[in-house]
């Protein structure tokens, strides 16, 4: 099978997850146009910033870092320098639990891992509010 053939099957089953998880799920509330917000956040930032138009289209290609963080846990370096392949290493988290998915170090959402087509992916199931991540960083 070329690889042309194998990402087409691959991106084909994910597009079946998606349909899947989007049927199963209930209908969002319908969201305000995306031209009314972008029209709000250019005339919020030219008031603001005395700029004339908002280019979003330059924020949209920074590149980020996105890390899904199962657990953690302290050791020795006396243990690390121990563990071997086949090692087991006990992690805060219990099985089951959802994962954390951070962006730049700071928790955005969390999710549980699926597997489609022998490949991992992350489902999101709770988005955390910017108010939400506000009140952990006051703790």
């Amino acid at each position: 099978m070329t690889d042309n053939t194998s990402s087409a099957s691959e991106a084909d089953d994910w597009a079946a997850a998606l349909a899947e998880q989007t049927a199963a799920s209930p209908e969002p509330a319908p969201a305000p146009a995306a031209s009314q917000v972008f029209q709000q956040i250019q005339e919020t930032a030219s008031v603001a910033a005395g700029v004339t138009a908002l280019d979003i289209a330059r924020v949209m290609e920074v590149p980020v870092q996105l890390t899904a963080e199962i657990g953690r846990t302290r050791i020795t370096i006396k243990n690390l320098l121990q563990l071997s392949q086949g090692s087991v290493v006990e992690l805060d988290a219990l099985a089951g639990q959802p994962l954390d998915v951070l962006i730049n170090g700071y928790l955005i959402a969390q999710g549980e891992v699926v597997v489609v087509n022998e490949k991992y992916g992350i489902r999101l199931t709770d988005i955390i509010t910017p108010s939400e991540r506000m009140q952990k960083l006051a703790r």
